[in-house]
């Protein structure tokens, strides 16, 4: 069975993880550097335009956005309430969603945003019980700097599936991209075990089949 990620559709920004929708189901997060092209990925797996907003001005992410994939629903829900009573929590929340991290390492976002989400990320990577994994996208030309290193020690630290795209690998020759592809897998692994990488370039469409088969994999999964 394979996902649709044509059908995937935007649902909501949310300024904490304590606004996503209800921690049930499956998701995958997407997360880089703000100019490392995470749009654009996001764009080209699932093969539409402007789902995720696209822009040459860095830092536009600041909220985590959440999209949809088909129209499979959660039914409602029963829920603890006060540790004693139960609700039934009539909520019809998307089954799977693809969450949009906001970009990092952008330097002209107002410190306390900064100050937010690093101190938010880490407690979504750790307590989200929905979470599958990671996407973790670099640019092929600057990658594994030291933002990266932090996220994937952090996924790390949550025992969470991390599997990285080597965006624009379009841009420079296949040698240097083989060679690129070597060395973050070297250094994936030893920050992040386990941790898969690939090429990948929204432009090109290389490595969507490959990104979009790695979802399927975590989202599926029983």
């Amino acid at each position: 069975m394979s996902l649709d990620y044509r059908q995937t559709q935007f649902l909501l920004s949310a300024p904490a993880p304590e606004q996503l929708p209800a921690d049930r189901g499956a998701e995958v997060a997407f997360a880089g550097r703000s100019n490392a092209g995470k749009s654009s990925a996001l764009n080209a797996i699932t093969d539409q335009k402007a789902l995720a907003r696209v822009s040459k001005t860095p830092g536009r992410t600041q909220q985590i956005n959440v999209f949809p994939v088909g129209d499979a629903i959660l039914e409602a829900a029963i829920v603890d309430r006060h540790d004693s009573d139960h609700e039934i929590v009539d909520r019809h929340d998307p089954a799977y969603r693809l969450i949009d991290l906001p970009g990092y390492g952008y330097a002209k976002a107002p410190p306390a945003m900064r100050a937010h989400w690093q101190e938010a990320l880490p407690r979504y990577l750790e307590t989200r019980k929905s979470l599958r994994g990671l996407i973790l996208i670099m640019d092929v030309r600057h990658a594994m700097g030291p933002l990266d290193t932090q996220m994937l020690d952090w996924c790390a630290a949550a025992n969470l599936a991390v599997h990285v795209l080597l965006s624009k690998a379009d841009k420079i020759s296949r040698g240097a991209a083989g060679n690129a592809l070597q060395t973050v897998r070297s250094q994936a692994a030893k920050r992040c075990p386990g941790a898969s990488v690939q090429l990948f370039s929204s432009t090109a469409r290389t490595g969507v089949a490959e990104a979009r088969a790695c979802l399927d994999q975590w989202l599926l999964s029983p």
